[in-house]
């Protein structure tokens, strides 16, 4: 079987296509203020009681825009060790970082990520709304945590997310050339932090 290299980050819809349904402006905006204030304050715990001690991993949050949820501190682990035993990290929420290599160019609900080693990719992949990725993002810096979810597509399935991915690349595609299903890999998204420079 066929086994694609991407980590998806969020819902798979139509086969990891993006939605159907329009992107809101309101859910769709980064939360700079948020990434603001945790640069400024990186102790603070927002939401918590006064006086309540922030949680460790607060102090560790990546400097740049926050998308959607700020990080929570998850086990961090590289891109590779989840694409090379999907089968370990299924249903576990996890933090991975890499280079932006691309990013949706119809709804901005994905983007991926470079591993260390060459080839290895993942896809940080969001329902569409609840975040947009901006194409400027790439080239930079990604911190991201979501829930990984191992996955795999029937052949139809399949042919019509490489149709989407092709189309969305602006490639010719023919659906004869796929011939196994996939294996996807996802990470259903809770928040990602893309480095400002």
């Amino acid at each position: 079987m066929r086994r694609l290299h991407l980590c998806l980050l969020g819902v798979l819809v139509s086969a990891s296509a993006c939605d159907e349904s329009p992107a809101t402006a309101s859910a769709a905006q980064p939360q700079a203020q948020a990434s603001a204030d945790v640069a400024a304050n990186p102790g603070a715990n927002p939401g918590a009681n006064p006086g309540e001690a922030a949680p460790a991993a607060a102090a560790e949050q990546p400097k740049g825009t926050v998308y959607g949820a700020p990080l929570q501190g998850e086990q961090a682990v590289s891109i590779e060790q989840v694409m090379d035993v999907p089968s370990d990290y299924d249903g576990k929420v996890v933090r991975v970082e890499g280079m932006v290599t691309d990013v949706c160019t119809m709804r901005g609900c994905w983007f991926e990520m470079a591993g260390e080693r060459p080839g290895m990719k993942m896809r940080f992949k969001v329902k569409d709304g609840d975040m947009v990725f901006p194409p400027s993002a790439k080239g930079k810096r990604a911190v991201a945590e979501g829930k990984v979810s191992v996955r795999t597509l029937s052949l139809e399935d399949t042919r019509k997310f490489e149709a989407h991915m092709a189309e969305d690349a602006g490639k010719p595609f023919d659906p004869e050339s796929v011939t196994e299903p996939m294996v996807v890999i996802q990470l259903e998204g809770r928040g990602a932090v893309i480095s400002d420079v």
